[in-house]
């Protein structure tokens, strides 16, 4: 190694030894996002065989592939759990994690079924999808919200950072943020998707339609004497059952609740509930629309330019 590679090398070296919190040497063994990451992409093969595969799941082959499957994802997932409770409780035994990792298993029928009334909100609430297959193959909003019902129950078998990580690793793919703390409901859809924000004390309900850039956030986090963030709490809206959230709308507060059967419209900044079947939204102020023949024209003749409101 030349002079300037070795300066570098103990400059790096210095610095692990200076600035903590970005090290993780010596200490508990942690879970690995590459394994994270290849673990969410086995699931997903398994929750919808022959849609992220090369090619078609002949039914001669489906029992065999399946077994095949829940084998591999329950020896890679086992030892990710444990190095993941190791990381608050050393002396944690692997029988815990064997025992959420059954736990998660037996879930993943259940997630299905949730999954299809996902799709079929969906196939119903966006003229564009021309089938399910379309959706499972192409919708970004499906593969998220699979990655948070699975997250979801290894985050309420309160399990240390392999939840966030499998959402983490969803949100880096599709762009939509769902805290695997989030409670929701079946019948769910985000069209389009990008930007979604959802915290992890959120509670939606069935039937419920958001657009892209939603955000149902924190209104504020209560401190302690010494001015440290208190954990927990509820902090985030409750979306009611048949409630549709149109774009970059932002609903903050945990004692926020949207109605059932209502509508924000977009672009709205809410930090209070409102009741059932409500429409909230703003209205048109100081939009002027111009007729760009007649300005050019005005323009040429220094006369007056006319506005249509």
């Amino acid at each position: 190694m030349d002079a300037s590679l070795q300066r570098v090398a103990r400059e790096m070296l210095t610095s692990y030894s200076q600035v903590g919190g970005l090290n993780n040497s010596d200490g508990p063994n942690m879970p690995s996002k590459l394994a994270v990451g290849t673990i969410c992409e086995e699931l997903l093969r398994l929750l919808f065989p022959g849609f992220h595969d090369d090619g078609a799941v002949h039914g001669h082959e489906l029992t065999e592939i399946t077994r095949s499957r829940i084998a591999d994802i329950a020896e890679r997932l086992d030892a990710e759990i444990f190095k993941s409770l190791r990381t608050t409780d050393a002396a944690c035994k692997h029988e815990k994690a064997r025992l959420i990792l059954s736990c998660f298993l037996d879930s993943l029928p259940g997630i299905r079924e949730l999954l299809r009334t996902d799709i079929q909100a969906a196939y119903e609430g966006d003229p564009a999808a021309m089938s399910y297959e379309e959706i499972v193959l192409s919708y970004p909003f499906i593969e998220t919200v699979a990655v948070h019902r699975m997250a979801h129950v290894l985050y309420n078998e309160k399990l240390p950072l392999l939840p966030r990580m499998m959402a983490e690793w969803a949100h880096s793919r599709s762009g939509i943020d769902i805290h695997p703390g989030a409670t929701i409901g079946t019948h769910f859809f985000i069209d389009h998707g990008t930007g979604v924000v959802i915290g992890e004390t959120c509670i939606i309900g069935n039937h419920v339609k958001l657009y892209h850039g939603v955000t149902l956030g924190a209104r504020s986090f209560e401190k302690d004497d010494e001015g440290h963030i208190v954990k927990g709490g509820k902090r985030h809206p409750n979306v009611e059952e048949g409630a549709t959230i149109y774009p970059n709308s932002t609903i903050l507060g945990g004692e926020t609740v949207i109605g059932a059967h209502s509508t924000i419209g977009a672009n709205v900044f809410l930090l209070h509930s409102v009741p059932p079947h409500s429409l909230v939204f703003f209205e048109e102020k100081q939009l002027k629309v111009l007729d760009k023949t007649r300005r050019k024209s005005a323009k040429t003749k220094a006369e007056p330019i006319e506005w249509s409101i």
